[in-house]
């Protein structure tokens, strides 16, 4: 990632509720370990912790705006994949920067 800075912000990690399909948790033939999923109905979970009014992942791990890092990175659920792919070239999608507010935080260079 451009200067690392996702492994600096987590911020993300910390301010959106993480729905995905269930057919995602290992329990189900997926990569999520089951433990850390509520389920919603009979077709999606979401991530523990993301359902609050001050949503935290259970899966993140360190101080958001310092240092942090996913405890589940390589088996981390499609919305979380999909969150930031142009990150890697120093873009940031603008929900980053919404994110990154509520955290107080400055804003990144946004995709058009």
């Amino acid at each position: 990632m451009h200067d690392n800075t996702c492994l600096s912000c987590g911020a993300c990690c910390a301010a959106f509720r993480v729905s995905f399909d269930r057919s995602e948790l290992d329990s189900e033939g997926g990569r999520v370990p089951a433990g850390l999923a509520d389920f919603e109905n009979d077709y999606t979970c979401r991530l523990r912790g993301t359902d609050y009014a001050r949503p935290r992942c259970v899966a993140l791990v360190g101080k958001i705006g310092e240092q942090v890092s996913c405890g589940i990175y390589a088996e981390r659920p499609g919305p979380c994949r999909e969150f930031a792919p142009l990150a890697e070239h120093g873009i940031f999608p603008a929900a980053c920067n919404r994110a990154r507010s509520r955290h107080g935080l400055p804003a990144l260079p946004v995709a058009d």
